[in-house]
């Protein structure tokens, strides 16, 4: 079954140069502060907590309170009562008990917490979570039967390691539900993750992908890859060569249109793109796609940049997914840019990418941390909200002219896995193949929970296909510039 909303937006044609006009007055004063234990974090987690399609915002404060943000429409925030957390490194959405409100899990320096929906941007605490100390700064979830998520957590340095920081990294965590709790199981090696992600891999298979962070576990680590249904580590003898960076955050994205995601990695100095390749393996994508974005684009700093939140988007509605990278200076770290402004990278029609974030008006340079793309105001355009580190929040309304068509798409199924993340979507418009994941973690600590956006050029007729979780698949018809409803 498919439900329509009504269009606000009639695009026509695309390739546009993106433009965003900057909407910071909108949102309540708010800074994500904090002494070395919020270096890293600063995330935001985005989704509509009343029902009105329009998202809502929920802010990591470090060692401030944490906020939530009410959409009020015409691009103004109102601060809505929540309950009191400090600590707060990030947090992500989910419908964990499937009563049709978003929950939200937070992560912290300390106990974790989960903020149980109510309806109305209204959150009770008081879920049941296992007795936890740690410095979470990465997280993600998925679905193995009808029941609640499996969910991943990721530790950064153990602070109660005398030897430490460095060589210090915590153990990650693995909470499975049990009865009406969760029981917590160690996830080791840790290597200090800053992201996770769980999604099909280039092999096809459930994995979990962990992004370390170098400076921390300094050797003996890497990047690792951990097959959900086997329950172990990949290594050589699966084609996984590992990787050593200074991990920050995951973005996931079909860009070649064989439907398998090609994964962003960002870091201090190169952001490595992995092209996935037809055998299951990935390989490092060629130094001219564009991407590597490894020095200021603006100014005159030299130094290489530090990358944190990453995201694959189609700003201009081409068709095309672009790239948006979060940079920022860890604090003061003298061999790394300073005046480090965030990317926009927009994809060509050869799949290279053109750096558009200083005339599209966002190439800022405070240290941003967090962000998300979303349509804030339902016009079809995506927006942009960034998080910074010990500055405050900036918000942009996307107002480029002559973008392409769009659609969204919002699914719904029966049982525990009520928004059915794990499925993939794929539209086939004009020549235009595009599949997304529907998933939950990534980014750097802290995600959405919105329909799936596509953007769809001049294409007026869309073909759409929906792999579900359980292995279904369903076939369905729908007109552009319109946000839909699939049910199963």
């Amino acid at each position: 079954m498919i439900r329509l909303l009504p269009a606000l937006l009639v695009a026509s044609t695309a390739s546009a140069q993106p433009v965003f006009e900057d909407r910071s007055a909108g949102l309540p004063h708010h800074i994500y502060g904090g002494g070395w234990e919020h270096f890293v974090g600063g995330g935001v987690a985005v989704f509509d907590c009343n029902g009105d399609t329009l998202p809502d915002m929920f802010a990591a404060g470090g060692e401030n309170p944490a906020a939530l943000f009410v959409n009020a429409g015409d691009f103004t925030f109102q601060d809505a009562t929540i309950p009191d957390l400090t600590g707060v490194t990030g947090a992500y959405p989910l419908d964990i008990n499937a009563d049709g409100h978003m929950d939200l899990f937070v992560l912290r320096i300390g106990q974790n917490q989960v903020l149980l929906g109510q309806g109305n941007c209204s959150f009770t605490t008081g879920f049941a979570l296992p007795e936890d100390d740690g410095w979470s700064t990465a997280f993600s979830a998925w679905w193995e039967d009808d029941g609640p998520p499996v969910m991943a957590v990721g530790n950064y340095v153990d602070r109660a390691n005398p030897a430490g920081p460095f060589q210090a990294c915590d153990s990650n965590e693995l909470l499975r539900p049990s009865g009406d709790t969760y029981q917590s199981t160690a996830l080791t090696p840790g290597f200090c993750p800053l992201s996770m992600l769980a999604a099909r891999d280039a092999r096809g298979r459930q994995t979990l992908r962990i992004s370390n962070d170098r400076q921390y576990y300094v050797r003996g680590g890497y990047e690792q890859m951990w097959d959900i249904a086997d329950q172990r580590f990949l290594g050589p003898e699966d084609g996984w060569e590992n990787v050593s960076l200074w991990g920050m955050g995951i973005a996931s994205r079909d860009l070649t249109g064989d439907g398998r995601d090609e994964v962003m990695l960002t870091s201090m100095g190169d952001q490595l793109l992995q092209i996935a390749q037809a055998d299951g393996t990935y390989a490092p994508a060629p130094f001219g796609i564009g991407t590597y974005a490894h020095m200021p684009h603006t100014g005159e700093d030299g130094r290489p940049s530090t990358g944190w939140h990453a995201e694959f988007a189609d700003v201009d509605n081409d068709g095309r997914a672009d790239l948006f990278i979060a940079k920022g200076n860890v604090d003061q770290m003298p061999g790394l840019a300073m005046q480090d402004p965030n990317n926009l990278l927009m994809q060509n029609v050869d799949g290279t990418f053109t750096e558009a974030a200083a005339t599209a008006g966002i190439a800022t340079t405070e240290r941003s941390r967090g962000a998300a793309l979303a349509d804030f105001d339902g016009d079809g355009r995506l927006d942009l909200v960034v998080m910074n580190r010990r500055a405050p929040m900036e918000l942009y309304r996307n107002v480029t002219p002559e973008t392409g068509n769009w659609l969204e798409i919002k699914l719904e199924q029966p049982g525990g896995n009520r928004l059915a993340v794990g499925a993939v979507v794929t539209v086939q418009a004009a020549d235009i193949t595009q599949s997304q994941q529907l998933l939950v973690g990534g980014g750097h600590v802290g995600g959405k929970a919105l329909p799936l956006h596509f953007g769809l050029g001049a294409a007026e007729n869309v073909q759409i296909a929906v792999d579900w979780p359980d292995g279904t698949s369903t076939r369905h018809e729908a007109p552009v510039n319109t946000a839909i409803t699939i049910s199963r």
